[in-house]
């Protein structure tokens, strides 16, 4: 996969060697002992994270900062046994890593400001776009895209046809759908994810995300998941012509993300909303074309969109219940 990376990237071939032999393979581990950043990418599981520190710090330099590529989980809880938080924090990148520009600089109570600019001038020296945020579950942009994936979810165990949901996403813009997301980020990643994610958020988890995937049907990787796959790409039934599209599928896919959203700027988990809008659209590829969440709030109107809302959660329940947040000042947009 290096080498495909390499020959992609590297035009000139008489340079590839050299890149490539920058790129060295250390299962025993020993060049923590001379590295100026350790990134830990192992699975979501906090105990075995934070063995993994327990194991790692003690070999670093004294001023070497170690980070965690977690996807959801919480920096105050995996800091526990940190001897020095201060130069501990999140770098969460997104897959593909070497096509997605974002990296999510995950903040605690006890990183010192110096981490935080050293990490920023990492991910600018490898030309990714760096937002900080806040360390509460999900951080931005799985918070943002878990509802819009879990309601997808929803609506697909009723009986809505992956397709129609995927079709719905792509029209207003998404560039794939949340059925065809799922399969391609892993239903074992997206089950975890849920159950950091589903009880901060007060959500239900509907069953095909409420367990693990049995062996064999985790998703694209497996070649089976809610679609079955051939050759990388999702083999999706195509609807009986004489399907009805539900009238408010879109509504009930973007709504809950847009609500989230909301939430996050009124938890501070941004420091604005220019970045929120950054990091969702570099983050998730949500609809460019329409400025971010946040400007989308106000290009269509906030008022209009709590009405729908609450149509949707007294249609479907408390789940689609109107965020904290949707009377800011933020959403009004300029005053003509």
């Amino acid at each position: 996969r290096a080498d495909e990376l390499f020959t992609k990237k590297v035009k000139d071939e008489t340079k590839r060697p050299t890149v490539a032999a920058r790129l060295k393979g250390d299962l025993a581990g020993d060049g923590v002992a001379t590295a100026d950043l350790v990134i830990e990418a192992i699975i979501e599981n906090p105990e075995a994270k934070r063995d993994l520190y327990q194991s790692v710090e003690p070999r670093l330099k004294a001023d070497a900062l170690l980070t965690t590529n977690t996807s959801s989980i919480p920096l105050t809880e995996l800091r526990e046994h940190i001897q020095r938080p201060a130069q501990f924090a999140g770098l969460h990148y997104f897959n593909p890593v070497a096509q997605m520009p974002l990296v999510e600089i995950i903040r605690h109570d006890a990183m010192s400001p110096e981490t935080e600019k050293r990490l920023a001038a990492f991910c600018k020296a490898i030309d990714k776009l760096a937002v900080p945020v806040a360390g509460t579950p999900g951080f931005l942009v799985n918070r943002v895209l878990f509802p819009y994936m879990l309601e997808a979810v929803t609506a697909y165990s009723e009986g809505v046809p992956g397709v129609v949901i995927d079709k719905a996403a792509v029209k207003f813009g998404m560039p794939m759908g949340p059925i065809e997301l799922i399969d391609t980020v892993g239903l074992d990643v997206a089950s975890g994810v849920g159950r950091e994610l589903a009880p901060f958020l007060g959500l239900p988890i509907p069953a095909a995300l409420s367990a693990p995937p049995e062996a064999g049907q985790r998703g694209k990787k497996d070649g089976q998941g809610l679609y079955k796959w051939e050759n990388g790409k999702a083999v999706k039934p195509e609807a009986s012509y004489e399907y009805q599209v539900p009238a408010d599928l879109e509504d009930r896919l973007i709504l809950p993300l847009l609500n989230e959203a909301v939430a996050c700027l009124h938890d501070g988990v941004v420091s604005d909303s220019d970045l929120l809008d950054a990091g969702v659209i570099f983050g998730t590829g949500f609809a460019p074309f329409r400025g971010g969440p946040i400007e989308y709030i106000k290009a269509t109107g906030a008022d209009a969109l709590v009405e729908k809302l609450k149509a949707l959660q007294g249609r479907y329940g408390d789940r689609f219940t109107p965020r904290p947040g949707w009377d800011s000042a933020t959403l009004r947009g300029p005053v003509a």
